[in-house]
């Protein structure tokens, strides 16, 4: 049974940084396409960041593309999101997420977060 459990969310000025954490079960992290959307109240969920299965390559939302950095330890089977810079409009519940092995490229899981799983989410606020 796959299941991901997020940590590391908070409050934090702007320009400030957090680091995201993701406890993964129940899969292999290199099959599967991993990576964390965002959805800040009123609005759709937006994807952030994801390495693709496919290819093995990070992809970025332009919002955060400078910011952001991805990272997996696969021994400790853990995902990572360092978040710098960080702007009021980070503002969001943060998801970590995983979806099974296929041929859909990583660009797709940022226009679209369609992943299979994800966890409960930890909030993030950006605020002075």
């Amino acid at each position: 049974q796959v299941q991901l459990a997020e940590s590391g969310g908070g409050l934090v000025q702007p320009g400030g940084s957090l680091r995201l954490s993701c406890a993964t079960r129940g899969f292999t992290l290199d099959d599967y396409t991993i990576g964390w959307f965002r959805q800040a109240p009123g609005k759709e969920p937006e994807g952030i960041s994801c390495i693709s299965s496919s290819n093995g390559k990070t992809y970025y939302a332009d919002s955060v593309k400078g910011r952001f950095t991805i990272s997996r330890d696969n021994a400790k089977r853990m995902l990572y999101l360092q978040m710098n810079s960080l702007k009021p409009e980070d503002t969001a519940i943060y998801y970590c997420a995983a979806d099974p092995p296929n041929d859909y490229s990583g660009d797709y899981y940022i226009f679209t977060p369609d992943f299979d799983y994800w966890g409960q989410g930890t909030q993030v606020t950006v605020s002075s």
